[in-house]
Order: C-alpha cells, then sequence, then structure tokens
C-alpha cells in the first residue's frame, strides 16, 4: 500500500499587520509625489482598487487652496495637480476625502472674515473630473 505523507504549514499573519504595511507603502509613495513644502494641512488619502486619491490644501498662491491628485495604477504614477477650491477670496482647509466604487468626495471649509461654511466637490468617474462645488450650510438646495 501507497501512502503518501503530506505537510500543511499554515503562516497566520494578522491583517492589521498587512494593512499598516500597505498603508505605510501608500504614504510614501503619496509623500513622494507631494512636496512637503507644498501641504500644510497634511495630506488626505482614500483607496479603492488600484486607485488613491490624495487631497490636501496649500499656501503656495497667497491664499490656502485644496488641492488633488489620482493614482490610477497603485502609487506608481500621478496626475499633475489639480486647485478643486480655487477660491482666491477665502481660504480653503481642513481637506477629507472619501472614494468608493467610482465616486470620489472631497470636501473641505471655505473660511474668510465673514463666511465659515463646508463645501463638497464630487466625482463619479473616478476621480477624473470634478462637479461644481456645492455648498453644504447654505439653505435651499445645494449648488
Amino acid at each position: 500500500m501507497n501512502k503518501k505523507l503530506v505537510l500543511v504549514v499554515i503562516v497566520m499573519i494578522p491583517l492589521g499587520i498587512a494593512i499598516i504595511a500597505t498603508t505605510t507603502t501608500i504614504q510614501q509613495q503619496v509623500d513622494a509625489v507631494t512636496s512637503k513644502r507644498d501641504f500644510q494641512g497634511g495630506t488626505q488619502t482614500s483607496i479603492f482598487e488600484n486607485d488613491i486619491y490624495v487631497a490636501w490644501w496649500t499656501n503656495k498662491t497667497g491664499n490656502d487652496e485644496v488641492m488633488y491628485r489620482l493614482s490610477s495604477d497603485a502609487g506608481k504614477t500621478f496626475t499633475d495637480k489639480v486647485n478643486l477650491s480655487n477660491t482666491p477670496n477665502s481660504n480653503s482647509v481642513d481637506v477629507e476625502i472619501s472614494a468608493d466604487e467610482g465616486r470620489v468626495a472631497v470636501s473641505w471649509w471655505e473660511r474668510n472674515q465673514t463666511v465659515n461654511e463646508p463645501v463638497i466637490r464630487i466625482s463619479n468617474d473616478n476621480g477624473k473630473t470634478f462637479g461644481p462645488v456645492l455648498k453644504l450650510a447654505s439653505d435651499g438646495p445645494i449648488g
């Protein structure tokens, strides 16, 4: 009778360690494409599948503006910077970003001497283009 002995070795890696390693690698890639001199509030990232979405605010134009970059190849390359806020009469700060199934939402606060208002821009094409700035605190319909 011919018997075979099969030895199975299972290696368990806690999920948290794998996520931390991946997040660290992505943050290093993000830092490489966003000059530390360029952003003030730190970068905000969101990941969906192979897409990495990055947003931050910077004062390189004379007032705070929200900037954005996208990688569609897991961080190997990134698009050029896009100014999502483009508001010369107020500071755009405290950016947040979220992405899921082709939709990307970037929100921030518009602030000046008379305004302190949350706003958002939404993309429905994996972060390639964005709709208009929507004012979230205004009465009435958004837009």
